[in-house]
């Protein structure tokens, strides 16, 4: 039955501030949950059970694929996990790692914003096609396997949020959903914790990076065991989590762990060490929460000293060694307060995933990417959504007016879509076409391009969510995995009857390319041959397709197009656009956009009339 209009409205409205949008893997890990003897399975490190999920899914949930990154292991390359006795009932969802509470740290919302989570955080969860022990599939029937990592800009969520059961038992495909260290615990560079007898791996201060590698290295080890193929492996993720799915093809440690990826409105961007690292004040200025800053704040806050400069001479003044026993000192919780969170709690703008020179490269990705020798080259789906940051300006009282937290209304129309536009089309210059292009060159076409432009959300008390939110950030996820049940149990007023129709057969659609992709390289037809061939980028000429639209039939339905978009092209556009209210608006587009790229000119800023 239909939940009372208002009442919906204000759990949807609440979600959507979080920018979150799927509350729990599954509904029955809320209930007790009985072990099933038919999932007993023999790992590397000791027997695990299961359960079963319904009559055609079993589920592992909370394996841990490492030894807890505790103690001395606190900013050091995760080591493999310690063997257990007996067996291990693997029947429920991990805690979630460090993090401030919010909609994807799985915690009462009396306690968003607070420092949660614990360090003792590296499991995964593994779904798969219902079998018996015998029938486990062996040698050439070993099933593909999709890794999924979790986004929410990697400071905060779990892989618990996600419910694989719905895809792995249409696709007959070994699905896993991992956590990894987070914040400033998954990525924290400082040459205090680059001391004697460490790996390169351990100082190299991108232990989220490491995890996620880990937990490939666990699925190389272990999968065959659950009826998986190690030798067909596919890394997949949104948002942070396709950044980190790029990052896989950039890593040297992750080479032939996996063959191929999917990076939904990801990126390829990277940090230099001088970021991560430095005061904001040197020479080569670092970020503001890089790892000095950051001590500095701890400083402030223990009374050791009053004021940033008195910081400054403090730290620089202590050893190596005292900075690092100062470091390791901090709880996990205390470590987490020296930052402070933004919406869903996440943490905006922290250095990650750092150019070290042993787990991640020196040099910039795309230049990277023009040598096949220099990452790994393996078939790759790459896409952004339509209005990619539409779900972010509706919280933003720039663009809108918010009343009880619970009623939007866009300002000015035109320009709420004009940004919406601007900002969504460069996502898609860097965190698909322009990747895709230079992949192409090198590894030929084996690259497949997307963009999803569902957007058919209803009026909710006089809200046309088809126009605030669109085809938001994160709204493919449930097209992807097919299911809009487990993953979006509350948004039955995104979700209707009316849109069910529509939506079900794109995320047929979606899914059975990704599928496709998982089992073969190429997503061509989808699983069962029945769709729109979907063909690789192509760089012959501007008008060549380029990507494949998703889309509703009532809407145009599926279709590739040559449309393709360039951080350079976008530039020009901005500047010759008269639709924007005033200088100031425009100047913060471009601002906004092209900060931190080899396309800002101070120049050019000023001469927009911007200071």
């Amino acid at each position: 039955m239909k939940k009372n209009v208002f009442v919906s409205a204000i759990i949807l409205i609440i979600l959507v501030i979080g920018y979150q949008f799927f509350k729990s893997a599954d509904k029955p890990v809320t209930r007790v949950i009985l072990a099933d003897p038919e999932t007993e399975r023999i790992i590397s490190t000791g027997s695990v059970i299961g359960f079963k999920v319904d009559d055609n899914a079993h589920a592992w949930l909370g394996i841990p694929y490492a030894k807890a990154p505790v103690g001395d292991l606190r900013w050091k390359a995760p080591r493999p996990a310690e063997k257990w006795e007996g067996l291990l009932e693997a029947t429920e969802i991990s805690p979630v790692c460090t993090q401030f509470g919010g909609p994807m740290g799985n915690v009462d919302e009396d306690r968003y914003d607070e420092a949660t989570g614990i360090e003792d955080c590296l499991f995964l969860n593994v779904w798969a096609p219902r079998y018996a022990p015998e029938d486990v599939p062996q040698g050439k029937e070993r099933l593909p396997v999709m890794m999924w990592i979790h986004g929410g800009g990697n400071s905060v969520g779990q892989g618990g949020s996600y419910n694989g059961k719905a895809f792995a038992s249409k696709y007959n495909v070994i699905l896993v959903t991992i956590n990894y260290r987070l914040g400033p615990f998954g990525w924290f560079s400082h040459p205090a914790l680059r001391g004697e007898n460490v790996t390169p791996e351990d100082k190299s201060g991108n232990y989220g990076t490491l995890d996620i590698i880990r937990a490939l290295a666990w699925i190389k080890e272990n999968i065959s065991s659950f009826g998986g193929d190690p030798g067909n492996v596919t890394a997949f993720g949104e948002s942070a989590g396709g950044r980190n799915a790029i990052s896989m093809l950039l890593s040297p440690k992750a080479k032939g762990l996996f063959h191929k990826a999917v990076s939904q409105s990801g990126s390829s961007k990277t940090t230099e060490i001088s970021k991560a690292e430095n005061y904001i004040d040197a020479d080569k200025p670092g970020d503001a929460l890089s790892s000095r800053e950051i001590i500095n704040n701890l400083l402030i806050a223990d009374n050791i000293v009053s004021d940033r400069k008195s910081a400054v001479d403090y730290q620089n003044k202590m050893s190596n060694h005292k900075i690092a026993e100062y470091l390791r000192s901090k709880s996990n919780l205390d470590l987490l307060s020296a930052y402070k969170p933004g919406p869903a709690g996440m943490i905006f703008f922290f250095p990650q995933l750092t150019r070290d020179g042993a787990v991640l490269p020196y040099g910039e990705p795309l230049s990277l990417f023009k040598d096949k020798s220099g990452y790994n080259a393996v078939p790759i789906i790459l896409g952004t959504n339509r209005d990619e940051f539409k779900l972010f300006m509706m919280q933003d009282k720039e663009y809108v007016n918010i009343y009880l937290k619970m009623f939007f209304r866009v300002k000015d129309k035109k320009y709420y879509d004009l940004a919406a536009s601007y900002t969504s089309d460069a996502w898609k210059a860097t965190g698909a076409d322009e990747i895709a292009s230079v992949l192409r060159k090198t590894q030929g076409p084996d690259v497949f391009v997307y963009r999803f432009d569902w957007d058919e959300e209803p009026t909710i008390l006089g809200m046309d969510m088809s126009r605030i939110v669109g085809a938001g950030h994160g709204f493919e996820i449930p097209f992807v995995f097919n299911d809009f049940d487990n993953l979006f149990a509350e948004l039955d007023l995104f979700f209707t009857d009316e849109n069910h129709p529509g939506r079900k057969a794109l995320s047929d659609s979606i899914s059975s390319y990704w599928a496709e992709f998982a089992y073969t390289g190429s997503p061509g037809k989808g699983r069962d041959g029945t769709e729109i061939e979907w063909e690789s980028w192509d760089n012959s000429s501007t008008e060549s397709d380029k990507f494949i639209v998703f889309d509703t039939a009532r809407d145009q339905g599926i279709r590739m197009s040559f449309d393709a978009i360039f951080l350079e092209d976008l530039k020009k556009k901005i500047f010759a656009e008269n639709g924007f209210p005033s200088k100031e608006k425009k100047c913060k587009i471009y601002w906004q956009i092209f900060k931190d790229t080899d396309l800002w000119d101070n120049g050019e800023y000023e001469k927009l009339g911007c200071n």
